[in-house]
């Protein structure tokens, strides 16, 4: 990293250690998603099975591992044990366990060899696996009714990949190696365009494996670049490359990345869609940061100018969020602003927990402090 960059990135860490000493006290035991008021809503009774209900943890993990302040580790170990209600509802469990347990158990697992936290990475490592359809791929969400999304397959599932790769890594049982493999060499030919952008959704005949087609998704219409999707691309394939040094997901990764790059606005602040209509406003900071931390490990596997390339890019990110999409006063819980899960949602631009933790992992991964959980 540049010096100058890494000088930066401690101010921020600093604003942002600043306002959670105070934010986290305040909220105390929860496990948030967005905000009312400026103060996070908990979902800890309403819908523990969450996807999003790992990261809160994982950013309070990031933060004691800086700080080695205590009550950062109490509220993550409490958000670890919550989440067993979760790893026990079969309705929970879906495609996005690694987001729910990776952020919660690595740290638990790398700092304390805590067997109970190894323990909810198997389980959760298992329940994934189980989710591959020998064709091919990982079925995406639950259908408790009917069979209607049997064959679907979404990029996000790429994020998730990393809790069936460090299976692999701690028992060496190749199941775990080849599921994650065969679903990256499917999303790697179907999801990612000839010119870099992804699609969200694929759907597969669940009994061939043949392509059905791709649906727009969280995105502005079908065959559109939803830029959260975009930023999973990127960021899950550099994570396939790190996991298995496979040449092929590193190619993939510098797709994803150059086709998110040639469409970062010159403000630096992430639209929904890159090709949402030109009236349309809508942004989705949580796409800048996600970015920014794949872009950041991919500028660490590359050399010279494309090095500078992928870091150049990641600190226009976040220089945009830093100075225009964050709050770092103590008012409000959240750091990140105008945050967006979907395009065709009814609501836009709002605090969501992800955007925040994918922040303090961008400024950490810069400033040598972030634990890699992924």
């Amino acid at each position: 990293m540049k010096k100058e960059n890494v000088l930066w990135a401690q101010e921020v860490r600093e604003k942002i250690v600043t306002k959670t000493d105070v934010t986290v006290k305040r909220a105390g035991k929860i496990i948030p998603y967005t905000t009312k008021d400026g103060k996070y809503i908990d979902l800890s009774a309403k819908d523990i099975g969450w996807w999003t209900n790992g990261f809160y943890g994982g950013m309070l993990w990031q933060l004691y591992n800086y700080t080695k302040n205590d009550f950062y580790k109490d509220i993550a170990l409490w958000i670890e044990n919550e989440l067993d209600r979760a790893l026990f509802d079969h309705r929970a469990m879906d495609h996005d366990s690694g987001f729910r347990f990776l952020p919660v158990c690595i740290p638990d697992y790398l700092l304390f060899d805590s067997k109970e936290a190894y323990n909810r990475l198997r389980l959760a490592a298992d329940n994934l696996a189980g989710r591959f359809n020998p064709v091919g791929f990982i079925r995406a969400w639950n259908d408790p009714c009917d069979a209607s999304t049997a064959g679907w397959a979404i990029i996000d599932c790429m994020m998730n990949l990393p809790l069936l790769y460090r299976a692999y890594e701690n028992t060496k049982d190749c199941r775990y190696l080849n599921i994650a493999t065969r679903h990256a060499d499917t999303a790697m030919k179907y999801f990612i365009r000839e010119d870099g952008s992804a699609n969200h959704i694929c759907e597969f005949d669940p009994k061939t494996g043949v392509f059905v087609r791709s649906y727009g998704g969280q995105g502005y219409k079908e065959g559109s670049s939803w830029t959260r999707g975009q930023s999973w691309a990127l960021y899950g394939f550099i994570l396939s490359y790190l996991h298995t040094k496979e040449e092929r997901y590193l190619d993939t990764a510098k797709k994803s990345a150059n086709y998110f790059i040639s469409n970062i606005p010159e403000s630096g602040l992430i639209p929904v869609d890159f090709i949402q209509p030109k009236d349309c406003t809508y942004e989705d900071s949580t796409a800048a940061a996600i970015a920014a931390c794949g872009l950041i490990e991919l500028s660490k596997v590359c050399e010279g100018d494309e090095a500078a390339k992928y870091e150049d890019a990641a600190m226009k990110l976040l220089k945009a969020l830093v100075e225009n999409r964050c709050d770092f006063s103590t008012d409000k819980d959240n750091i990140v602003e105008k945050c967006t899960a979907a395009f065709n949602d009814k609501d836009h631009e709002f605090a969501i927990v992800y955007g925040d933790y994918y922040l303090v992992e961008a400024i950490f991964k810069l400033t040598g402090d972030a634990i890699m959980i992924w």
